[in-house]
């Protein structure tokens, strides 16, 4: 039988910006942290609701947590605590009956420096880092007990071949977005997410213990919605003029 190799590359990376200057994620995640915030009392209460406790408490020290594009913070702090009080609450846990260990993961251009510098003094658990495109196997089989991810997973591993395409009818000209252009273009973009979902979950299948549970929190919009018309698209198709003006600046400096 051969080994098997588990790598963090070649998928291409696009972090979010790191350190904590005027331009940072972490001093640019508003919007971000308000979804952490309201949901938090969601996750509590589904954590505590169906987490597997007799199975778990034969399995348990220690319960291993992963929040999976977790950028370089500080929203994933919250949700990591939120995480920890609910299943000490679900599995009426004093103190120091167990360790909780923390694998925050993102791609390995990710920005983990900060994102370490601002772990929280006082924390209860023990912090590793790991690197890596969660649309990949990243950890050994049943070795976590609870994985989140938060606005993470509605980026996509690539860009779909057939954008880019200039003979192709879903090829996206002078776009970065969906929601204003042919059926074609949106065809693309979620057949790609559909792919990278499964993908996602195939591997969380293989790392997550029986009787553990998965937390996903992305940004979506009504079946049937028409895109053009959704705010949060509204949001991106705005970025995306702003992208282009900003290459085609660039080309006219250059001729």
């Amino acid at each position: 039988e051969t080994n098997k190799i588990y790598s963090s590359s070649p998928l291409k990376s696009f972090p979010t910006n790191g350190g904590k200057g005027p331009l940072s994620y972490a001093n640019n995640c508003q919007y971000q942290k308000n979804g952490v915030v309201l949901t938090q009392a969601l996750i509590y209460e589904e954590i505590t609701k169906k987490l597997d406790t007799e199975f778990l408490l034969s399995h348990l020290n220690p319960f291993r947590i992963s929040d999976m594009g977790c950028s370089a913070g500080p929203n994933t702090f919250i949700v990591v605590q939120n995480i920890i009080e609910a299943v000490k609450s679900k599995l009426n846990l004093n103190k120091d009956m167990i360790d909780f260990q923390v694998f925050f993961n993102d791609h390995s251009e990710n920005d983990f420096n900060t994102l370490f510098k601002s772990l929280p003094v006082e924390r209860n658990y023990f912090a590793a880092g790991i690197p890596g495109s969660f649309h990949r196997r990243l950890l050994p089989s049943s070795s976590l007990h609870l994985v989140n991810t938060s606005y993470a997973l509605h980026w996509l591993s690539k860009i779909p071949e057939e954008i880019q395409d200039k003979n192709s009818p879903a090829w996206n000209k002078g776009k970065v977005h969906y929601s204003s252009s042919s059926k074609n273009v949106e065809a693309a973009y979620a057949a790609q997410f559909a792919n990278d979902m499964e993908s996602f979950l195939k591997a969380r299948a293989e790392e997550i213990v029986h009787g553990g549970f998965l937390a996903v929190l992305l940004p979506c919009i009504p079946n049937e919605a028409n895109p053009s018309k959704c705010t949060i698209n509204a949001l991106f198709e705005f970025m995306g003029s702003g992208l282009m003006d900003m290459v085609n600046m660039v080309e006219l400096q250059i001729f």
